[in-house]
This record gives C-alpha cells, structure tokens and sequence, in this order.
C-alpha cells in the first residue's frame, strides 16, 4: 500500500548529472520518501575544484532513505543514455521521473566565447535534454504518473536576456524548448513536461566561481528551495499540468509556502536583498 505522506514511495527517477548542488538537493528530497533515483553522471572521481561525486552522491540519497543508482555516463553519448534507460528500468522496474539536470553555463559575450565551449553548451543543454527524455518516453508512458522536469528558464525574449550572452541564453532556452515540444507532443499519452527556474541565485558552485563568488553566495537561497518545488511539481498528477515554465517560488506558493527565510543561503538574509536570477525581469 502506498504511503500517502511519501508520494514517491517507490517512484523512479532518472537524473541527468546530480553529484552535487541543484540536483543532488532534488534527489535527496525524494529520497526521504523512499524514491529510487537512477544518476548518469560523469564524476566518478573527486574534482579539485568541486565537492562531491556520483558515489558520494549516491551514498547520501541511501541514507536518506532512498535507493540509489549510480551510473557513470555522458548524456552526450547515445548508447550511454540508452543504456542508462534501460540499466534504471531493469533495477528498478521502470522510469516514473525524468529530471534533466546536467547543464554547462558560459556567459562570455560572443566573441569570447570558445567556439569548443558553445558545442559543449548545445550538446549537454539541448541535445543531452532531448535525447534522455526521448529514450525515455516508451518507459515513461508505462508509469502512472510519468514527468519530465528541465531545470531552464522561461522564453524571455526581452533584448536585456537576448543580447546577455547569446551562446547560453541559446543552450538554456534550448532545454526550455525541447521540454515544451515534448510536452504538446506527448500530452495524449500523460505525460508531463514542465521546466522549473528560481527568481534568485541558487547557492552553488556554479554561482561561486561563474556569477561572483561569495558576494553573491551570500545572497542567494540554498538549493533546497529548487528541490521542495521540483518535489511539488512530480508530485502531482501528470495530466494536470503540462507544458509550463515554472518559477519555483510561484509554485511554492501554490502549494501554501509564505515564508522563504528559511531557504536563506545567509540566515537573516531579507528577500529584497538577494541576488536575482537571470532570465527574469
């Protein structure tokens, strides 16, 4: 019998990247309610520079009650993402949730941009986004209540984002596009593709040495808030909302959450104070 104060008892999640930061908090949230969550990630060994690997990583989502699957892989490799599809349905005896996590971020003006890092941007945003969700899809329609959840932004077309930094702006709206295309593509089948995006800075390495470093870290909310409004979205019922680019406060407050203190990077911290995030004006 299904324990209805953990929806996701059971449940089986597919996560692009997740050895740390955004993803790693998403897991460990579905984790406490005895989620399995399936890894493919490319850090199998310590990086110098960022804490955390697949096996760590998986290491915490067990502890948090979940089961984990570690498989090292390259959502730019084909035959990876297949068989990270069909490894995640044989363990666990489906897919219910695939999150595409796994993102590269450059925000160097076009003409610094290194023409190696803007195909890396467009393989792992774009391409790696489409190609997990695709493979994923014969799984995803045998599962009661299948979703698939970008972490990209809405499609501002404002001149202000457009002109920012065109090469990311074109990988992160990418994802969003994808996730919408898949969502009107699939709705008669029910399964749910929304993408989910924070008003502020999101305290992660990312944001330490991209956005600038502790300043900004300073003025930002804890991944946790990312991972509360993913876990509202894939715990609703697939048909009843689909092809939507979510904004993690609004959904927080939708499902009755008036304080944000508490997802605070610096407790104390007030919210006209923090960092706001890209994308959104």
């Amino acid at each position: 019998m299904t324990d209805t104060t953990k929806p996701l008892q059971g449940t089986t999640i597919l996560m692009s990247g997740g050895s740390r930061g955004i993803g790693l908090a998403i897991a460990l949230r579905a984790a406490a309610d005895g989620a399995n969550i399936a890894l493919l990630a490319k850090t199998d060994t310590p990086h110098p520079k960022l804490e955390g690997t697949i096996h760590t990583a998986a290491e915490q989502i067990q502890q948090a009650g979940g089961q984990a699957l570690p498989i090292v892989g390259d959502v730019r490799d084909d035959d990876m993402v297949t068989e990270a599809v069909m490894t995640t349905a044989g363990e666990f005896g489906g897919v219910d949730v695939i999150i595409n996590n796994a993102s590269v971020i450059d925000l160097s003006p076009s003409m610094d941009l290194a023409v190696k890092k803007y195909d890396l941007m467009q393989d792992v945003n774009v391409r790696g986004t489409f190609m997990l969700s695709r493979a994923a899809i014969p799984m995803l329609r045998e599962s009661a209540n299948p979703h698939i959840v970008s972490l990209s932004p809405p499609l501002n077309l404002s001149p202000k984002w457009l002109g920012a930094h065109t090469g990311y702006t074109l990988a992160k709206y990418g994802m969003t596009m994808v996730t919408l295309g898949l969502a009107a593509e699939f709705a008669d089948d029910g399964i749910a593709a929304n993408t989910l995006w924070p008003r502020t800075t999101i305290a992660t390495a990312a944001v330490q040495n991209l956005l600038g470093g502790d300043r900004v870290m300073a003025a930002s909310r804890t991944p946790e808030i990312y991972a509360d409004a993913a876990y509202e979205v894939i715990t609703q019922p697939s048909r009843k909302r689909t092809g939507e680019t979510l904004i993690v406060e609004d959904v927080l407050e939708q499902a009755g959450v008036t304080d944000f203190s508490r997802y605070a990077a610096v407790p104390g911290t007030p919210d006209d104070k923090l960092f706001p995030d890209i994308f959104l004006d």
